[in-house]
């Protein structure tokens, strides 16, 4: 009997034309099961605390420097950009992690407001919570420090993260969310689909709790009616 074969796609070089790597497409049950194992993750990374959640965005942001030439090469592979930018754009995407790791805390801190005369007996106070899990789709142009801002806040907040790259680079997404399962105390806190037009889509319709998307106003559109359709929050840039 025949096995029904993957479907998949390919990236490529823009400058020579050259397959980098193949990857598969997500279809909608499986970014579902995917979302559903990141939520089963939530209450766990939660618990761990700020303190916890800040060692391990450090220590991931520390393992990027680290390995920064070979995130840097990719980066050229996929978009075509020099190399010296391809570094730079790392460079300022581990401040990111870093300022979130050590300021989410203060920021998610419960705080208090004045209630004003009319109620003056009263108390008032804003807290912040994580939402559950934040889907993340980046662009092709700045494919690590574009997203990463999205996905080191959402992870360092407490929530669990599945990011959907661009299609034309999906070996940047998925070398992200390997480097971070490195340092991760345990699966499916940072999770990485790849595919196309229908992938985004599906991860917009898939039960996240809110969306982060960056790319042209025509596909921001398509983005928000999605989440519209099922009530669920975004930030579109």
């Amino acid at each position: 009997m025949a096995t029904k074969q993957r479907p998949s796609f390919n990236s490529h070089n823009p400058v020579s034309g050259d397959v980098i790597g193949t990857y598969p497409i997500f279809d909608k049950d499986e970014v579902a099961h995917v979302v559903l194992s990141a939520r089963d993750a939530t209450a766990k990374w939660q618990r761990i605390g700020f303190n916890a959640r800040k060692q391990v965005l450090l220590a991931w942001s520390s393992l990027i420097i680290n390995r920064i030439e070979q995130i840097a090469e990719l980066i050229s592979l996929e978009t075509g950009k020099q190399m010296s930018d391809a570094r730079l754009e790392v460079s300022i995407a581990v401040g990111h992690i870093g300022w979130a790791a050590r300021h989410a805390e203060s920021i998610m801190r419960t705080s208090y407001r004045r209630p004003g005369l009319l109620m003056a007996n009263m108390a008032a106070t804003v807290e912040r919570s994580p939402f559950g899990v934040v889907g993340v789709i980046g662009p092709w142009n700045y494919p690590v420090f574009t997203p990463i801002g999205s996905i080191a806040y959402a992870l360092a907040a407490g929530n669990t993260v599945v990011f959907k790259p661009s299609e034309f680079t999906p070996g940047v997404g998925m070398w992200l969310a390997e480097s971070f399962n490195e340092v991760a105390p345990f699966a499916d806190i940072f999770t990485t689909i790849t595919g196309l037009a229908q992938t985004g889509g599906a991860l917009c319709v898939s039960g996240i709790d809110k969306l982060s998307f960056t790319g042209s106003t025509r596909t921001a559109k398509l983005v928000a009616a999605q989440c519209a359709s099922v009530m669920v929050p975004v930030v579109l840039e």
